[in-house]
């Protein structure tokens, strides 16, 4: 009897054990605890999503459509041959042959400036008006002979009637026909002076002491010192036109380089302010003395500048092709390199996608850089679009974090 109550306290905390053990687990199956095989579906789920969304083994995946919008071209890598070349420092010049600086013959007082700094002109426009005494002066002066070789005509004339009729003697009319050509002279002496002077005679016959200021070139006005009431003076330029349809490169070759150089050599130049664009030149000079401070060469590489584009001063990179024999050489457009996490990068078309590669950059001729490792004959290398590829990438790799 004893016995039997005894045993049905533990009896009871058997019951309670597994009512608790049962509660537990049906609380851990609905929160999502039980299964554990199945836990790794989600996240196979999301990496598949990932490689659907754009990044597989491949590279970066995008349909026909998405890669003619990004503009993409892709160009089959081969060996190509290039002509050898150095490339130098440089600064763009105007050209000395058609540059004035424009000065008055003649001191004068400015009343009027007409072309402003910046300002395209023709040859022959007016810059500025000025006031001379020497202009008013010669003015006079041609006033006078006009009037004088008036008289010596009208009596040459008079004369050359009379001798015809034997009224006066011919010594008379000898006399009169000295005058007339005295006059003349003085008259073409007068308006020499007056045209030297920068002076013109008006048509109204009235004296005139301002004068014009005139381009002797057609160009662009690249320095401006006129102002009005100021004196003028034929020391001290006023203005200096440039005419910048061609400018000059001007660079300074090392003695190692000089013998690789000749006039006519082609040339490329290109200018921090437009990237990517190359402008065509030659090499029209080269000193015929050594620099004894700095121990170069200076030479100039002329290049067309018809939509001035290239400014005076600014500095510029040169690479002039040199007189060596051309060498094979795998190369891409400058454009297909960009920089990934600061290593040179071009992608490469494979699998189906576009993968990222890492290069080994060389030389650059020509508008196009030469590889020289990370990619090989054959491959197809994207020319253009590159940067929408990047932008691509960063942007998985952006989501990959979070």
């Amino acid at each position: 009897m004893n016995n039997t109550k005894s045993k049905a306290p533990v009896a009871t905390q058997r019951l309670l054990t597994l009512l608790s053990a049962g509660v537990l687990l049906s609380a851990l199956a609905a929160c999502g605890g039980g299964k554990p095989a199945e836990g790794k579906a989600p996240a196979e789920a999301k990496e598949a999503a990932k490689a659907e969304g754009g990044k597989e083994a491949g590279g970066l995946k995008l349909s026909a459509e998405e890669a003619q919008r990004a503009g993409l071209k892709v160009e089959t890598l081969a060996q190509q041959a290039f002509a050898d070349a150095i490339t130098v420092t440089a600064t763009i010049r105007p050209n000395q042959d058609r540059i004035a600086r424009v000065a008055p013959r003649v001191e004068g007082r400015i009343v009027q400036v007409t072309a402003n700094l910046g300002a395209q002109v023709k040859a022959g426009q007016a810059l500025a008006m000025l006031d001379s005494l020497a202009i008013g002066e010669a003015q006079s002066a041609l006033l006078q002979a006009q009037s004088s070789q008036r008289v010596a005509q009208a009596d040459f004339k008079r004369a050359e009637s009379l001798v015809a009729d034997e009224i006066i003697p011919q010594r008379d009319f000898l006399r009169a026909k000295a005058e007339l050509e005295k006059a003349s002279g003085e008259l073409r002496s007068a308006q020499n002076k007056l045209r030297l002077l920068g002076g013109s005679a008006r048509s109204d016959g009235a004296a005139n002491s301002t004068f014009a200021l005139t381009s002797p070139l057609a160009g662009t006005v690249i320095q401006k010192k006129a102002i009005v009431g100021e004196l003028g003076t034929p020391s001290d330029a006023l203005f200096t036109v440039a005419d910048l349809s061609k400018v000059w490169i001007e660079a300074n070759l090392t003695e190692d380089t000089l013998s690789k150089v000749r006039v006519g050599s082609a040339a490329t130049v290109t200018v921090t302010a437009y990237p990517g664009e190359r402008f065509a030149g030659r090499v029209t000079y080269l000193a015929s003395v050594l620099d004894k401070d700095s121990r170069t060469i200076p030479a100039r590489v002329e290049v067309e500048n018809k939509d001035g584009r290239l400014k005076p001063e600014m500095f510029a990179t040169a690479t002039i092709e040199t007189n060596g024999a051309k060498r094979e050489a795998l190369s891409v457009p400058d454009s297909a390199i960009l920089l990934l996490q600061g290593q040179p990068t071009i992608f490469v078309e494979e699998h189906g996608g576009y993968e990222a590669r890492a290069i080994e950059p060389g030389d650059k001729l020509s508008g196009r850089t030469v590889i020289k490792s990370g990619v090989a004959a054959g491959e197809k290398v994207v020319t253009a679009g590159a940067y929408a590829l990047k932008a691509r990438l960063l942007k998985s790799q952006i989501g990959d974090e979070h």
